[in-house]
């Protein structure tokens, strides 16, 4: 059975850095791409950042030298480094798996989700 666990997220003050982490099982790891998105009720899941089993990145514009995605295949997790944060970041940051060669922000290339942490930016 696949789980992907978020962790890591709370609440931090603008301009403040949190790491997410995503820790991975019931799947070989190190041949999955990986991503990160979030999501606000209301409001459509979006793309945040993605790296690909090779280690490639690929972010949203809105996240773009602010946010680090990374992974240690040896302990099957992926991370995600959000310096800057800002108001607007408050939200649910998921991570997610793929099958896919390249990192992506397609949605429904993703294989499997995890359940989510919440991210609460204050001013």
């Amino acid at each position: 059975q696949v789980q992907l666990v978020e962790s890591g997220g709370g609440l931090v003050q603008a301009g403040g850095s949190l790491r997410l982490s995503c820790a991975a099982s019931g799947l070989t790891f190190s041949t999955m791409s990986m991503g990160w998105f979030r999501q606000a009720p209301g409001k459509e899941r979006e793309f945040v950042a993605a790296i690909s089993r090779g280690g490639s990145t690929y972010y949203a514009d809105s996240v773009k030298g602010r946010f680090t995605i990374s992974r240690d295949n040896a302990k099957n997790t992926v991370y995600l480094l959000m310096n800057s944060l800002k108001d607007e970041d408050t939200t649910i940051y998921y991570c997610a798996a793929t099958r896919a060669f390249i990192p992506t922000s397609r949605i429904r290339a993703y294989d499997y989700w995890g359940q989510g942490t919440q991210v609460t930016v204050s001013s």
